[in-house]
């Protein structure tokens, strides 16, 4: 990376492929060693382990040494204040359940943001061996090769992505939501990872995607590598998307998208 605080969004881009794919590989390997033991959160079903400290760890040591005076906000040890104007976001396993439980679809996710917009974000998918990536009018590839959104265009028949919180009441509503909404489209899916859902979304896998009550560090490389695949982004209701309410989707089923959400969601619609 080249000298003084003002990086290429390229070189930054390559930074951020790097301490997803080592903190990813650490994780790996530690689960494929063993189980891990889970401790809980936020409630008695959101998962943390001893790999996700670890990974985020091994980022943050990075940074520190390589990026010095960067704030820093991390899933798992919180926010370290800055005095660049660099701000990078890092979930270190996004589906930490997924992971728990032996299964492939968990992802670390690093991003970086000057003064608030998001610039560089890769997100390893390390049990698939993929790597996501783009940088701000860069494009997105995954393992270095050019992505594009679906062209889906009715919405009858589009693949549609979600997922729910941790707390049970949030689940119910978010459940209700999910039964008038999966008549209305081809079918749902539900990873357990949104940073999963939103590269799903830029490599055309999902048409679409949408969720409610995320944090920053869960989503801020996957909606830079869905924009720059071509995906439309919004918030749920047609406005800024913001980590509280996220709709992802090829652009043209976007508005039928927010059409059968509004529905959906109806009085009981929340954040």
């Amino acid at each position: 990376m080249s000298a003084g605080p003002f990086p290429s969004a390229t070189e930054l881009r390559t930074l951020c492929e790097r301490l997803a794919e080592t903190a990813g590989a650490i994780a790996l390997e530690g689960r494929g060693r063993r189980v891990p033991e889970a401790g809980t959160k936020s409630s008695r079903t959101d998962m943390v382990t001893e790999f996700d400290l670890a990974a985020e760890r091994s980022i943050r040591e990075v940074l520190k040494r390589e990026r010095p005076g960067d704030e820093i906000l991390g899933e798992e040890e919180g926010s370290s204040p800055g005095s660049t104007g660099y701000r990078w976001a890092i979930d270190p396993i996004d589906g930490t359940t997924n992971f728990a439980y032996g299964l492939p679809l968990w992802a670390t996710s690093v991003a970086v943001a000057r003064e608030d917009t998001t610039i560089a974000g890769a997100v390893r998918l390390p049990a698939l061996g993929r790597t996501y990536s783009a940088d701000l009018g860069g494009g997105a590839t995954l393992d270095g090769r050019s992505i594009t959104v679906s062209s889906a265009s009715e919405i009858q028949l589009a693949l549609v992505g979600t997922g729910f919180g941790y707390d049970s009441d949030l689940r119910r509503r978010q459940a209700r939501t999910v039964a008038a909404l999966i008549g209305q489209v081809r079918d749902i899916r539900r990873t357990g990872s949104a940073a999963v859902d939103l590269c799903l979304v830029a490599d055309g896998s999902l048409d679409a995607y949408y969720e409610e009550h995320l944090n920053e560090w869960d989503v801020a490389a996957g909606l830079l590598i869905a924009r720059e695949a071509g995906a439309t982004v919004s918030d749920l209701s047609g406005g800024p998307v913001h980590p509280g309410s996220v709709l992802v989707s090829s652009p043209r089923t976007h508005g039928a998208m927010l059409e059968l959400l509004g529905r959906s969601r109806g009085d009981g619609r929340d954040g």
